[in-house]
């Protein structure tokens, strides 16, 4: 076996190992499964490459994008490796190339996408390669629930057990959450030699700012480096466009990237940013895996990512060379609220719903911190020991003050409610505000009724979002964004801790108009809900959403919540077929379990006879053993009723007609009094 510190410096040009990496490389070459955590530019790639040239067969290295995998072939061919990647966009000749060198056994690294594995020709050829190592690179892209998955990283751990070889993960992010799944689905739940080395990057500076003129504030942080590359991340496509052009208006070069792009387009980007000086790139998140370009001196983020892991690997792609960087996010109650409705939008299980908020909060925590920001930061990732001075708050610290009574006014509130409603009813209860909706539910007669008017309804909207970067408070998806209190905060209530808030989040005034919404904030995690139940149901039937129902009736029933099939055939838009087909769907969310109703009753939902029909059912009910409750049990069809409460007889006969005289005799005379009183 070669030994590993010649092959640093022969091959790869290195005297020494940096940090961390020896201690990796040695469990992999001695043939150890490893999951290594490493910060990005830590030097990843070599801690797989290098054990591939200390051990016997061929080491196939999964790798997610094919600028990454082209990249570091490159490289080790200029180093004199025999490597090669299959992907998409080889040759007829370069394939063939690989091909020949398996057969031959020449090849030391292999490098595919994911996306090959689902074919098993491709798994037959490693089984016939002699494959002596897996290598997966971005490991966290197995985790369904993640930010970056990719379903065919879960076909890994399968060809795994079929080579019967060690397998070696890289991930720069993973909370530990996504590093269980990591090693449930790629080690069959047998835990690897674990490797976490520092996520901290001192020379990123780390700021936040809150919007106020966004595109104003992005130029000016741009303006400041001009001439050095840099991205800024942005929440949609079209807001990279936008942005591109006042860029350039402004004297910068820049261009836009985005996955709504022909895929020529985006690879044509990817080039000039390796190959330009001073290129910014607007970008959503589909731009920067796999971005090998050490000397990128400054990210920003135009919206609030969401998540810590996403805001961290974003970030983590300035000033891979160790040389100074900065960072700018910036983030308002409208990104909240985009993030939240995109979860609640989502088609995931509400447990899994629930931990996304639970990720949203821990980074909206990071845009509210009093303190150190490195510290809830690397914290998040197991890490304790902190040291900083390279952030906005170590340099300038925020105002802040004692918000205990607030924020228990706030948590009473959500107590005393049930924790079944969100943060504009939860505000208008404590500014004393007699909405419609508080005086139906009788919360004029709450304790916390009006005690809250020491701030206006802006301010308490910053302490509720405060709150929930402190983690105390969640919107619950199963209650549609209903606010439930989190095990931290139950201390405060209890007046057994206090808690700080920053004033100067708070003291700021808006500027610019208020962003225009379908409906109210209390009222959009149900339209959220209801838009996922309509996804659904047109990808089943495959048709438009729209085709289903349109927004217009979605909103209605968001505000309107109806509670009965009957209410529900009261909004515009649900006539009786849609009401037949869909409106049970759609009930069950907004009002949870229905009964069931026979069909005869649903097709009168909405219309007179509706009542008319329970009126019968009510009365057939109290008669159904007989006057005295000792007859043999006895019983219309539902058809039958729908068709006295269409028909309405006058008189006996008329209803012997439509139920029988048997049916008549006990149930006759009854019907009619109900008729006639209708």
């Amino acid at each position: 076996m070669s030994d590993p510190k010649s092959i640093l410096r022969e091959v790869f040009g290195f005297d020494e190992f940096r940090a961390g990496q020896e201690d990796i490389v040695d469990a992999v070459i001695a043939g150890e499964n490893a999951l290594a955590i490493m910060p990005t530019g830590g030097g990843k790639s070599l801690c797989f490459q290098l054990p591939a040239l200390c051990r016997d067969g061929v080491t196939v290295v999964i790798s997610p994008l094919i600028a990454l995998m082209r990249d570091q072939v490159r490289a080790l061919q200029e180093a004199g490796v025999s490597a090669g990647a299959l992907t998409s966009g080889n040759t007829e000749e370069e394939t063939d190339a690989i091909y020949r060198a398996l057969d031959e056994g020449h090849l030391k690294l292999l490098y595919m996408a994911p996306e090959r594995l689902a074919s098993s020709g491709a798994q037959n050829m490693l089984q016939r390669a002699g494959v002596g190592l897996i290598a997966v690179d971005e490991a966290h892209c197995v985790s369904q629930w993640g930010h970056d998955f990719r379903p065919d990283y879960l076909r890994i751990g399968a060809l795994r057990e079929r080579l019967d070889v060690p397998l070696a993960a890289f991930t720069a992010t993973a909370d530990i959450e996504t590093r269980r799944e990591i090693i449930d689905k790629l080690f069959g739940g047998m835990p690897p030699s674990h490797f976490l080395h520092g996520f901290d990057r001192p020379n990123i500076h780390l700021a936040f700012a809150a919007k106020n003129g966004p595109r104003a504030q992005i130029l000016q942080f741009a303006s400041a480096r001009k001439g050095l590359s840099g991205i800024v991340y942005t929440g949609t496509r079209a807001k990279t466009e936008t942005l591109t052009q006042a860029l350039r208006e402004a004297g910068h070069h820049a261009c836009f990237y985005h996955g709504g792009m022909e895929s020529e387009s985006r690879r044509e980007v990817e080039r000039r940013f390796q190959q330009e000086d001073g290129l910014i790139v607007v970008a959503t998140v589909a731009f920067g895996m796999g971005i090998d370009k050490p000397d990128i001196r400054w990210v920003a983020h135009a919206d609030l990512p969401k998540s810590i892991e996403s805001y961290y690997q974003e970030i983590g792609r300035a000033g891979r060379d160790g040389a100074p960087a900065d960072t700018l996010t910036l983030y308002g109650p409208d990104d909240i609220r985009f993030r939240r409705t995109q979860i609640d939008e989502g088609l995931a299980p509400p447990e899994r719903r629930a931990a996304d908020h639970g990720r949203l909060n821990a980074v909206l925590g990071l845009a509210e911190a009093l303190t150190c920001r490195r510290v809830p930061l690397l914290e998040y990732f197991g890490e304790t020991e902190v040291s900083c001075g390279n952030c906005d708050l170590c340099q300038t610290p925020p105002e802040v003050f004692d918000g205990t009574t607030a924020v228990r006014m706030a948590l009473s509130a959500i107590l005393r409610t049930g924790e079944w409603f969100g943060a504009g009813h939860l505000i208008d209860i404590l500014l004393g505000n007699q909405t419609d909706k508080i005086i139906a539910r009788g919360h004029t007669d709450l304790p916390t009724f009006g005690v809250g008017k020491d701030y206006d309804k802006r301010q308490w909207q910053v302490i509720f979002r405060q709150m929930m970067g402190h983690d105390l408070i969640r919107p619950d998806p199963e209650r549609h964004g209903a606010l439930r209190m989190t095990h931290k905060a139950r201390p405060i209530l209890r007046d057994e801790e206090t808690i700080t808030l920053r004033k100067d989040t708070i003291q700021k005034t808006r500027n610019g108009p208020a962003v225009k919404t379908l409906v109210s904030e209390e009222d959009a995690p149900l339209l959220s809900a209801l838009k996922a139940k309509r996804r659904f149901l047109a990808e089943q039937a495959n048709v438009p959403a729209y085709i289903v129902f349109n927004d217009r009736t979605l909103v209605e029933m968001a505000e309107k919540r109806p509670q009965t099939l009957d209410d529900m055939a009261g909004i515009g838009g649900v006539g009786a077929k849609k009401l037949e087909r869909y409106g049970r769907d759609f009930l069950e969310v907004i009002a949870g379990d229905v009964a069931p109703m026979h069909p005869s009753r649903r097709k009168l939902a909405g219309r007179s006879e509706a009542s008319l029909y329970d009126q019968l059912l009510n009365a057939q009910t109290d008669l159904m053993r007989g006057p005295e409750g000792m007859d043999k049990p006895m019983s219309c069809s539902a058809g039958h009723l729908a068709k006295l409460a269409t028909m309405r007889p006058k008189d006996i006969t008329a209803i012997e007609r439509v139920v029988g005289a048997r049916h008549a005799e006990r149930f006759g005379a009854a019907f009619l009094d109900v008729i006639r009183n209708a």
